[in-house]
């Protein structure tokens, strides 16, 4: 026990055994977590970021952005001018610098996004609320995406923040639900399949909050930036070889997926285009049907799974929506006693901490080289994200909208969870 001396009197502060077994298990989970990174992980060192502060900085002093090239592998800066303006500030830092700002400001956001998802299902199992988002950080924080995320310099978290933001704020009932999806479009273009999703769902103020708030971000960086504004709306956007190889093994998407089957380096058009649009149905449909039985955080993961599958390039590090997938499978096994969703929760993660495609990464030969086994774990990731896309289960009532549709109000459903 030890004291706390105040003038006048004398206060114990005790620690007691079970807080200390909790942070002993949140220490342990942190060791493991760098543990995994350093067994399972590569050499990151704010790769991505520096590519950004490059173009930035390049940007700064009068040069063409998507001009830039980084000298090594001749990448350039991708995402839209709205994005490249609010990187303007990393000119004035070392690209180090503007990693280690990144990393805090991505750990922050995967904390916040922990206490708003896991939160309520904490406090409707009778957890303590700040030990279970403590211990689900370094947790989530061991699987591939996010520790690349992190590792590389990446935005992934902080778009995702912003999106996630949008359900705490259907949640609520607020007004300016659809202003994280609109921003985050507006400096990547992924989540604007929310918008969709919005609309579908009859969550029309929610679509027409986003529409905005997309459309006047993107016209602030014409106003901002007219001459890579134009360059990127007519000629950037539509360059998809600026990103990297379609077949590349990190390139976990339908497409890489497709292109690796056919060992080329593009996917067949038609093949893609008719896969992805059933792809992009299914997840959808099962989006707003979650949406339906009331539970919005099943809804979300789904459509930020598909954006993953359907995109043409969706790199490890942008399946950061394995986090809640892998919250909904663990409530799911929880509150039916299912072992076998339980496994399944497991299965998933085991497979997002070891990564196994990098053990079968092919960059000179075949894709076949290692025959079907081999094939099979290089497509791991998407292998999943298709499985979950297509059979990740809701849990009726268990998140209920501000706007349920018609007659959707039955107390059992309610109250199922």
């Amino acid at each position: 026990m030890t004291e706390l001396q105040v003038p006048g009197r004398t206060r114990p502060l005790t620690l007691d055994r079970r807080t200390g077994i909790r942070l002993a298990v949140i220490g342990i989970a942190g060791l493991a977590a760098i543990t995994a990174t350093w067994l399972f992980g590569r050499g990151y060192r704010f790769f991505d970021m520096r590519i950004y502060h490059d173009a930035a900085t390049w940007w700064s002093r009068g040069g063409d952005l998507y001009g830039f090239a980084e000298p090594k592998y001749g990448l350039g800066f991708t995402y839209p001018p709205f994005a490249a303006i609010l990187l303007l500030p990393t000119a004035l830092v070392s690209a180090v610098t503007a990693g280690w700002i990144n990393l805090v400001a991505s750990v922050t956001a995967a904390g916040v996004i922990s206490w708003w998802l896991l939160g309520p299902v904490a406090d409707r199992y009778g957890w303590s609320r700040w030990y279970a988002v403590a211990l689900a950080v370094p947790v989530i924080g061991t699987t591939d995406p996010i520790r690349e995320t992190i590792g590389y310099g990446q935005v992934n978290l902080i778009l995702m923040g912003l999106v996630v933001a949008d359900l705490v704020a259907l949640r609520r009932g607020n007004r300016w639900a659809g202003v994280g999806v609109g921003l985050a479009a507006a400096i990547k273009l992924t989540p604007g399949l929310f918008l969709i999703y919005f609309l579908l769902s009859r969550q029309t103020r929610a679509a027409a909050t986003a529409a905005v708030a997309a459309t006047g971000a993107t016209l602030f960086g014409f106003l901002a930036a007219p001459s890579a504004s134009w360059s990127y709306w007519t000629g950037v956007l539509w360059d998809t070889g600026r990103v990297g190889q379609t077949d590349l093994t990190p390139n976990q998407s339908l497409a890489g997926w497709l292109a690796r089957l056919y060992d080329s380096p593009d996917a067949p058009t038609l093949l893609w285009l008719t896969f992805g649009s059933l792809i992009l149905a299914v997840g959808l449909s099962r989006a707003v049907a979650a949406h339906r039985e009331e539970d919005e955080l099943t809804a979300f993961t789904l459509v930020g799974l598909t954006t993953v599958a359907v995109s043409p390039v969706s790199w490890t590090h942008h399946i950061v929506w394995i986090a809640p997938a892998l919250l909904v499978l663990g409530d799911t096994a929880l509150h039916r006693r299912s072992w076998w969703h339980g496994v399944t929760a497991l299965a998933v993660y085991g497979i997002f901490v070891t990564s196994p495609m990098w053990w079968y990464e092919h960059k000179f030969e075949s894709h076949w080289a290692d025959g079907f086994h081999g094939m099979l774990i290089e497509n791991a990731f998407i292998i999943v994200v298709v499985a979950l896309v297509a059979a990740m289960p809701w849990r009726p009532g268990a998140d209920p909208a501000h706007q349920p549709f018609p007659g959707r109000r039955l107390a059992s459903v309610r109250n199922a969870w």
